[in-house]
């Protein structure tokens, strides 16, 4: 599918997704959200980052940028593959009450998993175990180090791979070597685990393109220091000699913080990336377009500067901003895989460099109508959505409120106003905000899940800045009625995008 074409979708997280369990999945979930996006005139599902999670669960601090995340792997396809019967599930079904419970998923997942793996292994002639074999030979740029670094991270109790035994710790041949013989049986569990996420998220995007559906994903920008790549290519991050950073990535003070963003993530060598004609960031992409058909290159503005904040800071006030690769990272991925879809987290500090990147290998930008219809409550200007063609709008994205909450939060001067711009009342004005983003010129637009449900800010997603109790929100129960994907597909129909 084409991001060029005018088309509607709906960002939606995987964990977001209503099911029996903790937390949603790639299971009947997935299949019925996909169903209501194509009822709904729908062409378009983006998701946030798949990757494993790390410290307060954030997709955008995950342990590998490459792997899946196992709390994604459906209890329903292990059974459907016969690596697990009903009566083990019966136990972990619980009430969903529109939250992730990850404590919960965190218990039960796991213990399913490796139930899975030892039905797996009793059946040694079975053509699944050649599946195995294949998807790991396919994947060894990566898997191989994920799956050590999980098993040594148990023994260790820590995923702080500073912390470990030294060998380890600087990956000298010979500990790497015994290690891999140590934890043959838990390494090859870990590689299970991936490779059911890699058969459960294919099966799933193939039902969604027999659907004319595609996938979107998120790429973010950083990786995690706690994680399998920063721990196996040291030298492509800024790290002193015991491992650790010596400055962190984040942004200035912005609209979501005054003091700015420390976001505890190493930033890389771009010089060291650039010798090696990018190769880790090629394999990632490819690893991502494997699975999606179009990626958001979260934090865009990074592959031109980035901000990088002193290792003792609490804030980012005494940061500074540093070259990122520009054009020549963009020109070895074209050269390496052509001119595979992207479109541009190009939000926040706009800067002539940016756009410049984008024109010259036509990369689509993005657009929020609530920074947009907010710049002009407050200058009391008129709302806009001409926005490029090559674009995507939103009406909020993972960071924002949702847009019923971020309505609440105007003073009542700006929210009279913007009934009277918009011609409607109280009650229609997250839906009038969803028509002036389809109506918008841009090829793209894309509605957040609780926009469409109308959902006040106990939906959020995201509290950017704030460690602490974020991601949680998930559909209930038939919240995706009938009766709404037909007004979406009636909106659909009538800005010009099905």
């Amino acid at each position: 599918m084409s991001i060029n074409q005018r088309a509607a979708g709906i960002l939606l997280h995987l964990t977001s997704l209503s099911n029996p369990y903790a937390i949603g999945d790639l299971g009947p979930g997935a299949i019925a959200f996909a169903d209501f996006l194509s009822e709904s005139g729908q062409r378009w599902w983006q998701m946030l980052p798949i990757g494993p999670t790390g410290q307060e669960n954030s997709p955008y601090q995950s342990m590998s940028a490459f792997g899946g995340n196992p709390l994604l792997v459906s209890p329903d396809r292990l059974v459907e593959q016969g690596f697990l019967k009903n009566s083990d599930i019966e136990f972990y079904v619980s009430c969903n009450e529109g939250q992730v419970n990850y404590l919960a998923a965190q218990g039960f997942r796991p213990r399913l998993l490796r139930k899975a793996f030892e039905n797996f292994k009793k059946s040694r002639n079975r053509p699944e175990q050649s599946e195995l074999d294949e998807f790991i030979h396919a994947e060894s740029y990566w898997l191989e180090d994920f799956s050590l670094f999980l098993a040594v991270q148990e023994k260790e109790g820590t995923s702080d791979w500073t912390q470990w035994d030294q060998g380890l710790r600087t990956r000298k041949s010979e500990s790497i070597i015994s290690a891999q013989k140590y934890f043959a049986d838990e390494i090859r569990y870990h590689q299970f685990v991936q490779w059911q996420f890699s058969v459960q998220f294919k099966k799933l995007k193939a039902y969604c393109s027999s659907k004319g559906i595609g996938l979107i994903g998120d790429v973010p920008h950083f990786v995690s220091h706690q994680s399998a790549d920063v721990w196996s290519h040291p030298g492509l991050f800024k790290l002193d000699a015991n491992g650790n950073p010596t400055v962190f990535a984040g942004v200035p003070p912005d609209y979501f913080s005054k003091t700015g963003q420390v976001w505890g993530t190493p930033v890389y060598r771009w010089e060291a990336l650039r010798d090696q004609n990018y190769n880790w960031w090629i394999q990632r992409l490819r690893t991502a377009f494997s699975r999606f058909d179009v990626n958001r290159l979260d934090h865009f503005i990074g592959f031109v500067r980035f901000y990088e904040v002193p290792l003792q800071d609490k804030t980012t006030v005494n940061g500074q901003y540093q070259p990122g690769p520009g054009a020549s990272f963009f020109e070895a991925v074209r050269k390496d895989f052509g001119d595979w879809p992207m479109i541009a987290d190009n939000l926040g500090v706009k800067t002539p460099e940016v756009g410049a990147l984008m024109e010259q290998f036509q990369i689509p930008g993005t657009h929020v109508l609530q920074f947009e219809f907010g710049s002009n409550l407050e200058n009391n200007s008129e709302l806009s959505t001409w926005h490029p063609v090559k674009s995507v709008v939103y009406t909020g994205t993972h960071d924002n409120d949702t847009t019923e909450g971020w309505y609440q939060n105007l003073p009542s001067i700006q929210q009279n106003s913007l009934q009277k711009k918009l011609g409607v009342n109280n009650q229609e004005i997250v839906w009038a905000i969803i028509r002036e983003a389809f109506a918008s010129g841009a090829d793209t637009a894309i509605i957040p899940a609780q926009d469409l449900l109308g959902l006040a800010s106990g939906a959020r997603m995201n509290f950017p800045g704030v460690t602490k109790g974020n991601w949680q929100w998930r559909l209930k129960d038939d919240s995706l009625s009938q009766q709404l994907a037909q007004r979406l597909r009636s909106i659909t129909l009538l800005s010009g995008r099905i």
